[in-house]
């Protein structure tokens, strides 16, 4: 008759078996981490940054409640320090374009965000004339009617408002419920370097998700 024998660790081996897990958890969890720093971080810092949509200047295009994420790579200056001799810069290099939907740092509180389309561009000048955009630049010293059929309904009332010189590093932004909007037609145009980024993408409602 043969017999089996079945092994039993010691204490001394069942405690070994223990430390191994342990220090198994600590390498599993030093991991997520070191992930978290070289992929997460500058991701969330360079790349994209989330917004909630606040009040209805951008109705219908977007509301209340809405959950946009915006692109930031190459449309502003961003620093990160990890250490002292550890540092990342990313310049801006991208074109900021007409009718681009932006959010940008309020210019009297820096904490506080607005969301916006960008009318005019550096250097020229805008009017509203009888609900009617005019832009004024090198091409065009005369004005032209801007288009603005994609994303305001005809019944869309914009107040007149005089020419305005736009200035060399600014942007005249405009929201698109134009008697409902808090812009530069009252602020003035907004610095480059207020600008945050580019709307991406609509997240949320699933049912109306747009990537631009």
């Amino acid at each position: 008759m043969t017999e089996h024998l079945k092994h039993t660790p010691d204490a001394s081996q069942e405690a070994e078996v223990e430390y191994l897990g342990i220090g198994g958890l600590l390498l599993e969890m030093a991991k997520v981490f070191l992930l978290a720093v070289v992929v997460i971080i500058p991701v969330r810092v360079f790349l994209f940054q989330p917004f909630f949509v606040q009040g209805s200047s951008m109705e219908p295009n977007f509301e209340d409640g809405q959950y946009l994420v915006i692109s930031e790579f190459g449309y502003k200056e961003t620093k990160l320090a990890l250490t002292d001799t550890l540092q990342f810069t990313a310049n801006t290099f991208k074109t900021i374009e007409r009718q681009d939907v932006v959010v940008f740092r309020y210019p009297k509180n820096p904490e506080q965000f607005f969301i916006k389309r960008v009318i005019g561009l550096p250097g020229e000048a805008v009017e509203i004339r009888h609900g009617k955009v005019i832009i004024y630049n090198t091409i065009h010293p005369e004005g032209f009617v801007l288009d603005e059929s994609s994303y305001l309904s005809t019944r869309i009332l914009t107040q007149d408002m005089p020419r305005t010189i736009v200035g060399e590093d600014g942007y005249f932004m405009m929201g698109d419920n134009r008697m409902f909007s808090y812009d530069s037609r009252s602020i003035g145009p907004i610095k480059k370097d207020r600008i945050i980024g580019r709307v991406l993408m609509r997240a949320w409602p699933v049912e109306r998700f747009s990537v631009y």
